[in-house]
């Protein structure tokens, strides 16, 4: 398989080159997820948050209520959908994934890193006094649990329990499976018993690590098309001597085929069942954590796309900006863009906008303008403002 065969494949497998859906409803955006299987969630909203981006970049304009009625409302009528755990990093996945997780949450039942597991022992009792709180009054803020234990109080000094101890301790129940995220609300979790948040069923299923592996790694064949093992193991965060078995047992069973890509140094693995398109057309804005790049290693060799997220570089030496979104362009990313949203003025800011070699021309400008201004459309921007950095400003 050649490389541009693989880049085809996997951008099929993303949803991208599809006909976008004449109705944005709530089936549209869950089958984003048939697809994805995961979206990370970051706290950065210099355009939108990172969970939404996703979903616009494979369907364009839609409502961003129907995604968080999905994962952060639970009715007889619509039941939840999307639950929060740690897959990729902090991500919403498909509620019915959540045993699949199980073995790692007994890995995280004291914390998730050394610094947890040291409030978890400073604090031996605090874990069930949150437990109760929840119990009692429903699905609360790590704030309002401190409030509720009152100790938001002044404290004499060496009081151990502290706001950010607190937080820590819900963090630590919520990495454990003893609680789960209720809903957000200005991205602030509010936390609630796993048994009220998980439906009964989900919760009763239960799954042995090795099956859990097996069809985790299956799920980010899914998501991926054609990938290494090293792809695979990223995609849910999982170790090698847990994804080596899981790919021979699947590869046995006809769920992967092993293949060659041309200039890749490793076995790909291509998922039964995958499409390889003749083409990919089409035009997305693509947020840094889009499942499509979050793994930077698999998007330079898939696209020649060295990419690095600047948010932590210093601004002097950012060298194309902030919070840079990758353009996709006919299967290809052709370009780098810089963006704000400034709600308050009603612009989408456009600081910089910079051509792959090859790509500073016309057509590239002409899709990129289309493609800003559909996302101002679709942030309630009115409009799109162009800095002068980069060689496709002027095009703009």
């Amino acid at each position: 398989m050649d490389v541009a065969a693989a880049r085809r494949t996997a951008l099929a497998a993303q949803g991208f080159g599809r006909r976008k859906p004449a109705a944005n409803n709530r089936r549209s955006i869950l089958d984003v997820l048939t697809r994805t299987q995961v979206l990370q969630l970051d706290s950065v909203s210099a355009v939108v948050r990172a969970h939404y981006a996703p979903v616009f970049s494979r369907i364009g304009v839609y409502d961003r209520a129907l995604l968080d009625a999905a994962a952060w409302s639970n009715g007889a009528r619509r039941p939840r959908r999307l639950v929060e755990y740690w897959a990729h990093e902090a991500a919403l996945l498909p509620v019915e994934d959540w045993p699949l997780m199980r073995w790692r949450m007994r890995r995280y039942e004291h914390g998730r890193w050394s610094g947890m597991r040291k409030v978890v022992e400073r604090n031996p009792t605090l874990g069930k006094d949150i437990l109760e709180v929840i119990t009692e009054f429903g699905p609360l803020t790590a704030g309002e649990v401190e409030r509720h234990l009152e100790l938001d109080k002044p404290r004499p000094k060496g009081t151990w329990w502290n706001l950010s101890d607190t937080k820590m301790i819900c963090e630590q129940l919520f990495a454990a499976g003893a609680l789960s995220v209720d809903k957000r609300v200005g991205f602030t979790r509010h936390y609630d018993l796993v048994e009220r948040v998980i439906p009964p069923e989900v919760l009763a299923r239960e799954v042995d690590e090795a099956d859990a592996v097996r069809q985790l790694t299956l799920n980010a064949a899914t998501a991926l098309g054609v990938a290494t093992e090293t792809d695979l193991r990223d995609y849910y965060r999982l170790h090698r001597s847990q994804t080596e078995p899981a790919i021979a047992e699947l590869v046995d069973a006809g769920e992967l085929e092993p293949v060659q890509v041309e200039g890749w140094d490793k076995t790909a693995y291509l998922r039964a069942g995958a499409t390889t398109p003749r083409r990919i057309e089409g035009a997305a804005l693509l947020c840094p954590f889009d499942p499509l790049i979050f793994f930077r290693p698999r998007t330079e060799r898939i696209f020649d796309f060295h990419y690095r997220i600047e948010i932590y570089t210093p601004e002097p030496k950012r060298v194309h900006g902030y919070y840079v979104f990758p353009f996709l362009l006919g299967g290809e990313l052709v370009g780098r863009v810089d963006l704000r949203a400034e709600r308050a003025t009603g612009r989408l800011q456009v600081p910089g906008a910079f051509a792959e070699p090859g790509f500073g021309t016309p057509r590239t400008a002409a899709a990129l303008r289309d493609a800003l201004r559909e996302m101002a459309d679709w942030l309630e921007l009115d409009e799109v403002v162009v800095g002068a950095k980069g060689d496709l400003a002027p095009l703009l």
